[in-house]
């Protein structure tokens, strides 16, 4: 009888986590049919693919320039978690039209090559990476940092913003350090609060700054980019 009983718990056992292997197969085949769906009838992903950038957030970034003019020939710029390279596309193509500026991207994945593009893989917060970006540019401040970084979603929304606010607040000294006078600073942000002590810093180090939503961030995202111009230095 001892040994019915074993053999009929350990049955259980199995039964009860092919249930729940299968119902998180489920969930995840849902969410990549969702995902695959949203991507088909999305009109920046076509148009992405036919402009030859590496992603649809390219666009966000062309929208937000078209708007505000930032990028000039010449500049200098540095780019935040770059990867996979549609924001430093964009930028490469305006700041290099009449005279080369220059870009350094940096990210924790490998970014395919960038003709005059300078890409370094690490952590931002790693003193290495900084002191290569600060050889990389002799030294010399930069007109403008941008940031597209987000943190991996967890599906728990206050704990995405919260991770996502971290991210930015990195960004952000990275800005201060970098920026020369005048400069401006790009970074995305997730709607949820807490983001109030960003923009109190924000607006004592420049002189605009403002939220900004580009057509090509989905209307139900909570994304969003915070702008801010003129570093008072």
């Amino acid at each position: 009888m001892n040994k019915k009983k074993v053999n009929l718990q350990k049955n259980k056992f199995v039964s009860s986590r092919s249930s729940k292997q299968k119902i998180n197969k489920n969930k995840r085949t849902e969410s990549s049919r969702k995902w695959i769906s949203r991507q088909l009838n999305d009109p920046y992903v076509s148009e992405a693919q036919k402009r030859g950038f590496r992603s649809r957030s390219a666009f966000k970034l062309l929208q937000i320039n078209e708007k505000f003019n930032l990028l000039k020939s010449g500049m200098s710029i540095i780019d935040l978690g770059c990867a996979p390279g549609g924001w430093l596309q964009v930028m490469s193509e305006e700041i290099n039209k009449n005279s080369k500026g220059k870009i350094v991207g940096i990210d924790l994945l490998e970014t395919d090559a960038l003709p005059d593009v300078k890409i370094l893989v690490g952590d931002i917060n790693d003193q290495e990476i900084i002191d290569q970006v600060k050889i990389f540019f002799k030294g010399q401040k930069v007109n403008g940092v941008v940031s597209d970084m987000a943190a991996d979603t967890t599906g728990h929304k206050p704990t995405d913003h919260i991770r996502t606010t971290m991210l930015l607040e990195n960004a952000i000294e990275i800005a201060f350090d970098f920026l020369k006078k005048d400069g401006f600073f790009l970074g995305k942000c997730f709607k949820g609060g807490t983001e109030a002590s960003v923009l109190n810093t924000l607006n004592n180090s420049f002189k605009t700054v403002k939220h900004v939503k580009p057509d090509a961030s989905r209307k139900e995202s909570v994304e969003s980019y915070v702008l801010a111009m003129g570093f008072k230095q």
